[in-house]
């Protein structure tokens, strides 16, 4: 256990203390151990579909584990070049987009009122919020299948948005409850002594408070939208709708024999969401954070 010594500017005592591995020290050199082969088992696949992307066959064919040599642009080049891709990288934007608006508009309502208001109902209202955590979409697909179908939304981006939205608000709600609730009543009340009323004080200060909260719910939405793969399969029999999930299947069954192609179109496939989660980690675990601590 590392020591820290300490002088006292006015009778010139040396102190010895004992710190704890929280306190500074490096901690457990198993835990680190873990956490590295935890790491490395999640980033190793991802590496690995990313850099074979720039092989050709016979390198991949001979060494299936090796690093290019040389190093292939033109598998990604032409995937950029599609036409088809870029169709289905706007279908799956602008299926995230919509669901993330619509959730965290939503989602703050709804949680403000769990959060400040005192009602009947109040924490049954919770409590069925949070039962839809527990329940997957693969349950539901089949019930939504037939209820889009029967609705004449089956075939269109809606029949994807809004179960996404009905199973993101949960999740939502859930994170951003408690932030609102730790917001102190008395900023509440000194607005409200100062004119403002509750619509202004939602707008003016819960919002700006929360706004951790919100950035969190909006990105886990917006991952969770871009990589949804089953809810399209079922909902999508055009492939004009397709999204990218899709698109990276209907490739890789088109281009079987050209794998190095296949793995380039699937590491672009992929990396606007794995660049958008890299850059808002930091947001997104102390929103989490700060709904733990709320």
């Amino acid at each position: 256990m590392p020591k820290v010594k300490l002088t006292d500017k006015r009778t010139g005592e040396i102190q010895i203390l004992k710190t704890s591995p929280a306190d500074g020290g490096w901690g457990n050199p198993v835990i680190y151990f873990i956490a590295l082969c935890v790491i490395a088992i999640c980033i190793a696949p991802v590496l690995y579909i990313i850099v074979n992307g720039f092989r050709d066959n016979s390198q991949i064919t001979v060494k299936p584990a090796g690093f290019p040599h040389p190093w292939v642009l033109a598998h990604y080049i032409d995937v950029l070049k599609m036409s088809s891709f870029w169709h289905m990288a706007w279908n799956s934007l602008y299926i995230a987009l919509i669901t993330v608006v619509v959730v965290v508009v939503f989602g703050v309502m709804a949680s403000y009122a769990l959060a400040r208001y005192r009602f009947k109902l109040r924490n049954a209202i919770y409590l069925l919020f949070a039962s839809g955590l527990m329940f997957p979409l693969s349950i539901a697909i089949t019930p939504l299948y037939i209820m889009m179908i029967r609705t004449h939304l089956a075939g269109s981006p809606w029949s994807v948005i809004l179960p996404q939205i009905a199973f993101g608000l949960p999740q939502t709600v859930i994170i951003l409850t408690p932030f609102l609730a730790a917001i102190p009543k008395e900023i509440e009340e000194a607005a409200t002594v100062d004119g403002c009323t509750r619509l202004g004080f939602f707008a003016r200060m819960v919002i700006p408070l929360s706004l951790p909260g919100v950035v969190t719910v909006g990105i886990l939405t917006f991952v969770g939208s871009w990589n949804s793969y089953m809810l399209p399969l079922y909902m999508f029999s055009d492939q004009s709708q397709y999204t990218l999930p899709l698109g990276v299947q209907m490739f890789s069954t088109a281009h079987s024999v050209d794998t190095a192609q296949v793995l380039a179109f699937t590491s672009i496939a992929m990396l606007p969401a794995l660049i958008f989660f890299s850059a808002f980690e930091r947001r997104i675990v102390g929103g989490l954070t700060g709904a733990v601590k709320g």
